[in-house]
C-alpha cells in the first residue's frame, strides 16, 4: 500500500504543483497585464502633464507678451502725458501767481469802493448843505433889500419932512 500511496500521493503533489505553475502563470500573467495597465496609465499621467506643461508654458509666454507690451503702451502714454503735465503745472502755477496778485489789488479796489462811496456821501451832504445855505443866503439878501428899501423909504420920508419944514 505505500507505493501505491507514494504515488498517489506524488501524482496529487504533480497535480497541485501544475495546478499552482498554472495559477502562478495566470498570477504572472495578471500581474503583467496589471502592470502593464498601470504602466499605460502613467504614460498617460505623464504626457498629460506634458501636454499641461506646454499649455501653461504657452499661456505664460502669452501673459509674459502682454505685459511686454502693456509696458511699453504705458511708457508711450506717459511719455505723451509728460509734456502735458509740465504745462498743466504751468499754468497751475500761473494761475496761482495771479490769484496771488488779484487778492491784494481785491482788497485794495473794495477799500477804494468804500472810500469812494463815503467821500460821495460827504460831498452830497456837503451840496445839500451848500443848497441850503444859498437858499438862506438868497433868502437874507431878500430880507435885506427889503429892509433896504423900507430905509431909503423912511429916509427919503425924513429928508422930504426936514426940507419942507
Amino acid at each position: 500500500m505505500q507505493p501505491k500511496d507514494s504515488a498517489q500521493t506524488q501524482s496529487q503533489q504533480m497535480a497541485s504543483l501544475s495546478f499552482s505553475s498554472q495559477m502562478s502563470r495566470e498570477d504572472e500573467e495578471m500581474a503583467r497585464s496589471a502592470l502593464s495597465a498601470f504602466r499605460a496609465k502613467e504614460d498617460e499621467i505623464e504626457k498629460r502633464k506634458m501636454e499641461v506643461r506646454e499649455r501653461v508654458k504657452a499661456q505664460l509666454g502669452r501673459v509674459e507678451e502682454e505685459t511686454r507690451r502693456l509696458a511699453n503702451i504705458r511708457e508711450e502714454l506717459e511719455s505723451m502725458a509728460d509734456p502735458m503735465r509740465k504745462e498743466v503745472s504751468l499754468v497751475r502755477k500761473k494761475i496761482d501767481s495771479v490769484n496771488k496778485e488779484l487778492k491784494p489789488l481785491g482788497a485794495t479796489v473794495q477799500k477804494k469802493e468804500r472810500e469812494y462811496k463815503e467821500a460821495l456821501d460827504t460831498f452830497n451832504e456837503k451840496n445839500r448843505e451848500k443848497v441850503q445855505l444859498i437858499t438862506k443866503l438868497m433868502e437874507m439878501g431878500q430880507l435885506v433889500g427889503e429892509s433896504e428899501k423900507l430905509r431909503l423909504k423912511k429916509l427919503e420920508e425924513l429928508s422930504k419932512s426936514i426940507e419942507t419944514e
